[in-house]
């Protein structure tokens, strides 16, 4: 059993979601009451759920874990698998087709978006799902596949696929996905959690931007030079032609008659 697990089990059911409601308006400007957040949010049913199922996997009442755990995807449309390590505070924003692997981890303070998938590689036993450590976040639509770890307070933009471990503080984006920047951490909420997860840099873009700017350089350093300067350092020779292209000669012998 891992530390973050026996972390979980220690404190009570009722603790724990505690702490993750009170994250919700965290990090959720659109929430307004406890009542809101408990009846409407099915990031925090799918949650509740998997609360309860993993306490049941750990104890290897494993059917009954698992069948908690569809009922909470059939009500929420999240899937999380029981044997999965959840962190405190985890929060789930809309919720929508995330899908968490038996061997995930999640640290604490994690935000998933809409669409994010933790999922595996492979078919052999063991770990083979990723790790977030504490304060990830994860953009909608992302992919973190295999056992790989993501490092403390990095974000992985939306619809990025993931396939390689992430160094902490970082940013990455695309497809494959690839560290973009190390960065400190963005503009801080009121409770010291950085949303801006819109903030994302596009390296193509960039790139592009970079050879057209060098490509505007060379024309105008070419457009300043004169087609005279351009040629002066070449030596005109007839040679080649007098000797090699047809009339050459007649050509020559006519010049010597006219001077």
């Amino acid at each position: 059993m891992s530390a973050s697990s026996d972390c979980q089990l220690k404190k009570s059911l009722w603790q724990q979601l505690r702490e993750d409601i009170a994250s919700v308006f965290e990090r959720d400007p659109a929430a307004r009451t406890t009542f809101e957040v408990l009846t409407t949010y099915p990031g925090v049913h799918a949650l509740i759920f998997h609360r309860i199922s993993h306490r049941l996997w750990k104890r290897n009442w494993r059917y009954a874990a698992r069948f908690l755990s569809f009922l909470g995807r059939l009500l929420s449309n999240v899937d999380i698998h029981p044997g999965a390590t959840i962190g405190e505070r985890f929060f789930i924003d809309h919720g929508a087709g995330v899908v968490i692997g038996e061997t995930a981890v999640v640290g604490n303070d994690v935000t998933l978006y809409h669409g994010v998938t933790l999922g595996g590689t492979s078919w052999k036993k063991g770990k083979r799902h990723p790790t977030l450590s504490d304060g990830v976040m994860v953009g909608a639509g992302a992919k973190i596949l295999g056992n790989i770890t993501v490092g403390k307070h990095s974000r992985v933009g939306a619809n990025s696929v993931v396939v390689e471990n992430v160094p902490e503080s970082c940013t990455v984006v695309g497809i494959p996905g690839k560290v973009v920047k190390l960065r400190e951490a963005g503009e801080l909420n009121p409770y010291g959690i950085d949303l801006d997860h819109h903030l994302i840099p596009d390296p193509v873009g960039k790139a592009i931007s970079c050879l057209l700017s060098r490509i505007d350089i060379l024309e105008a350093k070419l457009d300043r030079r004169s087609a005279e300067e351009r040629y002066a350092d070449c030596e005109v020779s007839n040679d080649v032609c007098e000797k090699d292209c047809p009339g050459g000669k007649v050509i020559r012998e006519k010049e010597a008659v006219g001077s």
